[in-house]
C-alpha cells in the first residue's frame, strides 16, 4: 500500500513539474509574439507616416498616385511576411509547449 502511495506521489510531482515547464514555455513564447507584434506595429506606423508625408508633398496627381501605389504594395508585402512569421512563432509555441508532456504519455502503463 505504501509503495502505491509513493508512486502516486511521484506521479503527481512529475505532472506538476511538467505543467510548470509548459507554463514557462508558453510564457516565453507569448512574450516573443507580443514583442514581434509591437515591433511590427511601430514599423507599420512609421512607414504609414512617411508615406503620408510624401503624399502631402506631391505636386501632381501622378506623383500622388505613385506614392500611394508604392506604399500599398510595400504595406501588403510587409503584412504577408509578418503573417508568415507569426504563423511560425505560433507553430513553434505549440511544439515547445507540448514537449514536457511527451515523456508523461510514454510513462503511463495500462493497469492490469
Amino acid at each position: 500500500m505504501l509503495k502505491n502511495f509513493e508512486e502516486f506521489q511521484k506521479a503527481g510531482k512529475d505532472n506538476m513539474d511538467s505543467c510548470l515547464k509548459q507554463m514557462g514555455t508558453v510564457s516565453k513564447g507569448l512574450q516573443a509574439i507580443a514583442t514581434e507584434f509591437t515591433d511590427y506595429s511601430k514599423k507599420s506606423f512609421e512607414d504609414g507616416s512617411a508615406a503620408l508625408e510624401k503624399l502631402f508633398g506631391a505636386k501632381t496627381l501622378e506623383t500622388a498616385m505613385e506614392v500611394q501605389s508604392t506604399y500599398a504594395k510595400s504595406a501588403y508585402e510587409g503584412f504577408v511576411a509578418q503573417a508568415t512569421k507569426f504563423g511560425e512563432l505560433y507553430t513553434d509555441l505549440a511544439k515547445e509547449s507540448y514537449k514536457p508532456f511527451e515523456g508523461m504519455m510514454a510513462s503511463v502503463t495500462p493497469a492490469k
